[in-house]
């Protein structure tokens, strides 16, 4: 049962994820992402082909191989690129269907697993520029997208802005780093993705109550947490968490003051159970409500916890009192089924409801 749930959880999960999508009206646009954030690349031509080329592994793949990797082409043409990786920085060709190029992308994926987090409300600073090695003129900056909007209204929230990792050489346009670089193996500490975030308050100018509850989640028994994913949830948007109705902030994660959870961009590792929501530019996306572990069959739970059978006799001591009162509930409710049964003499009885596990509204 507790396998099931997380796997339709899972299917939920990856059927309501929205992609951020990506438009090149000039049918050539360089630009540096996020790796681990699923996009859209728009195509607009009938019968598109895709042709890739991959910078770090000098690799070329058509569209034959995509249905094998994290790369699909959509019904309309559009390419979805599922968490994509940073050995993936490199060139998005798209052809009509007579082998004529319709758009060309440039993306360098930079690491999200060395993004440096600031926030104004702890006088942090963002990353300083510095000289690139290579040649001692180019130059390593940080080129910073514009603010997005609060992930609260009517309270206290946050905002933040996502920054790229750039390198520009004298009277030269600048480049994302690894599309610069291309295949040329250099390292630097300097050579990040950055964060910044900060306070903000704004009124509320809209009401939407559409919603997604995933019912129960179960930390686990042997590292004492669970990884909550948020629908809709991108490092592309505004999003925040909340258990039990307090809000999980940046300032709280990037200062060590949370110590029960631990944000991600669209992610939450939480160690204690609790009700999760998050929210999506400022409208309620999910929720998650703690599962009992009397929810659970007691064949799984030994299963799961592994523990010794003197452990499980302890426990199970501490336990009779509990099922010898849930006992007396289930006979006292066969004696009332029984007493209806009889009352209501061949007529067919109400099936029981399930447990709803997913709601979508």
């Amino acid at each position: 049962m507790l396998t099931t749930l997380w796997l339709l959880l899972s299917f939920a999960v990856s059927v309501l994820r929205s992609h951020f999508s990506i438009s090149c009206p000039n049918r050539h646009c360089q630009l540096a992402l996020l790796s681990n954030n699923d996009i859209f690349l728009h195509c607009n031509a009938s019968g598109a082909q895709w042709q890739l080329f991959f910078l770090s592994a000098k690799t070329t793949w058509t569209n034959n191989p995509f249905t094998n990797s994290n790369v699909e082409t959509m019904p309309d043409g559009s390419l979805l690129i599922r968490n994509p990786l940073p050995l993936q920085t490199g060139f998005y060709n798209c052809q009509d269907k007579d082998g004529k190029k319709v758009v060309q992308y440039e993306i360098d994926f930079q690491d999200i697993e060395t993004i440096h987090i600031t926030h104004k409300g702890l006088g942090q600073e963002p990353l300083q520029n510095e000289t690139l090695s290579l040649g001692g003129k180019e130059l390593i900056f940080t080129h910073w997208e514009p603010w997005q909007d609060c992930n609260r209204c009517g309270e206290p929230g946050e905002r933040k802005r996502l920054g790229y990792c750039y390198i520009e050489e004298p009277l030269e346009t600048p480049m994302p780093c690894w599309l610069y670089l291309g295949d040329v193996n250099l390292w630097s500490s300097r050579m990040r993705p950055e964060m910044q975030v900060e306070a903000c308050h704004v009124q509320c100018t809209s009401s939407n109550v559409d919603y997604v509850t995933f019912d129960n989640f179960k930390l686990s028994e042997k590292l004492g947490s669970a990884w909550l994913t948020c629908p809709l949830g991108s490092i592309y948007r505004p999003i925040i968490w909340e258990a039990d109705n307090l809000p999980l902030t940046w300032k709280d994660q990037v200062s060590g003051q949370a110590v029960s959870t631990i944000l991600d961009t669209s992610n939450g590792q939480v160690f204690q159970p609790a009700t999760y929501k998050c929210f999506v530019q400022q409208e309620l996306s999910a929720q998650f409500n703690p599962k009992s572990d009397l929810d659970i069959p007691a064949s799984l739970s030994a299963e799961d916890s592994g523990q010794q059978p003197e452990v499980e006799e302890a426990q199970k001591g501490k336990a009779d009192p509990v099922l010898k009162g849930l006992r007396l509930l289930l006979l006292a409710g066969t004696v009332l089924g029984l007493l209806g049964a009889l009352l209501k003499l061949f007529h067919p009885s109400r099936g029981r409801k399930r447990n709803q596990v997913l709601l979508v509204k």
